[in-house]
């Protein structure tokens, strides 16, 4: 397992978080840890094995919330 924090600009309420959260739910591998909406950022920990980092960053652009490096 791999824990990330990644940064999307894009997240502003509670609500995206959520929406954030039930897109990585439908990847498997992913468990979506915490989000922090003042730092608009996600923590995540997956199995490499599982699901690549860039699949979670699609999932979370297809969502709207585009990540940043």
């Amino acid at each position: 397992m791999k824990d990330v924090i990644l940064t999307a600009p894009g997240i502003g309420c509670d609500r995206c978080l959520e929406s954030i959260r039930q897109a990585l739910s439908k990847l498997a591998g992913v468990e979506f840890l915490r989000g922090d909406l003042s730092s608009k950022q996600v923590s995540l920990r997956f199995d490499e094995s599982r699901v690549k980092l860039e699949e979670i960053e699609q999932a979370m652009e297809d969502e709207g919330y585009p990540v940043v490096k």
